[in-house]
């Protein structure tokens, strides 16, 4: 970003405060709203996990009528959300907003709404596989009321979708609320299968261009990050986006232990491999493939009372 650009932003930003600071609902110098963003993830969570937040509800005359009202309310918030982040995109960039800016907001819900099914579908996964891979876990409703990795991976499976529809912001910001509550980060630019199970969580890092299987489980403190992500392109500026492939490849059935690090966009993690806890891999490795490190020379001195 060169110094033009960054008086440019500066200004962007100015605008929209002096336009909160004024009171002027109808200003078109929104900028997308992190308070706005953290209730769209909490109400995408209360229409798949009826249980999952004790939320003060507004009265019901039927049955269902929580999930209607949640839906009307995740897309009014996730449209008007989306509008800002558009219209402040393009005029950072020097663009015009479209008259129709609105209207494509709308469908870009829809779109997001008729996949509930499938992410309905892949939360049923993911409770699953925690259930099958954790002992702890005696029923699978403890894992839908507690366990963070529901959270996370949930959020992330939304804003995934928003993140290929090219929305700006409203994707990165949405993983960044998930992984406030978590720890646990994961870039919406991931691509994830079913059945994903983060034990503990915390300290898990998945990057933008990683690409990950089904029935896949990790443990905490996991990374899966970028070898050289300083990749420049014609203008001398890094790579960025997909077009930067800087993180790897797990297939289906893997299974990564605590503090592991698997670097690089090369990368690839053969299926049904496991990874050791305090691995440093930045190399493929083939199918069934079990990658330790070598049992450390452990020096225990028993202290003798004198």
């Amino acid at each position: 970003m060169d110094v033009q650009d960054m008086k440019n932003l500066a200004g962007e930003f100015k605008l929209a405060l002096d336009a909160q600071l004024a009171g002027d609902d109808r200003s078109e110098f929104k900028l997308p709203s992190r308070e706005a963003v953290a209730v769209i993830c909490r109400r995408y969570l209360d229409v798949l996990l009826p249980v999952f937040y004790d939320s003060v509800r507004p009265e019901r005359d039927a049955v269902g009528s929580d999930a209607r009202w949640y839906l009307r309310e995740l897309e009014t918030l996730l449209a008007d959300q989306i509008c800002r982040a558009v219209r402040f995109d393009l005029r950072r960039r020097g663009q015009p907003a479209p008259t129709n800016l609105e209207d494509c907001a709308g469908r870009q819900v829809d779109e997001v709404f008729s996949q509930l099914p499938e992410l309905s579908r892949l939360l049923a996964s993911d409770i699953e596989a925690a259930f099958h891979n954790d002992p702890a876990a005696p029923s699978r409703e403890e894992i839908l009321l507690s366990y963070p990795c529901i959270e996370a991976i949930s959020v992330q499976r939304l804003a995934h979708r928003l993140y290929l529809a090219e929305v700006p912001f409203i994707p990165r910001m949405m993983t960044e609320v998930a992984h406030n509550h978590t720890g646990i980060d994961i870039h919406p630019g991931a691509a994830i299968g079913e059945s994903l199970f983060i034990d503990h969580g915390t300290g898990v890092v998945i990057g933008e261009t990683a690409t990950i299987g089904s029935k896949v489980t990790f443990y905490h403190g996991v990374t899966l990050g970028a070898f050289n992500p300083l990749i420049k392109d014609e203008t001398g500026q890094p790579r960025r986006g997909q077009a930067n492939k800087r993180h790897p490849d797990l297939e289906d059935h893997v299974t990564v232990y605590p503090n592991a690090t698997i670097l690089g966009g090369e990368t690839r993690i053969g299926h049904h491999s496991i990874i050791g806890g305090n691995v440093w891999l930045t190399h493929s490795v083939a199918p069934y493939s079990k990658v330790t490190l070598k049992e450390p020379e452990l020096v225990i001195l028993n202290g003798i009372a004198r």
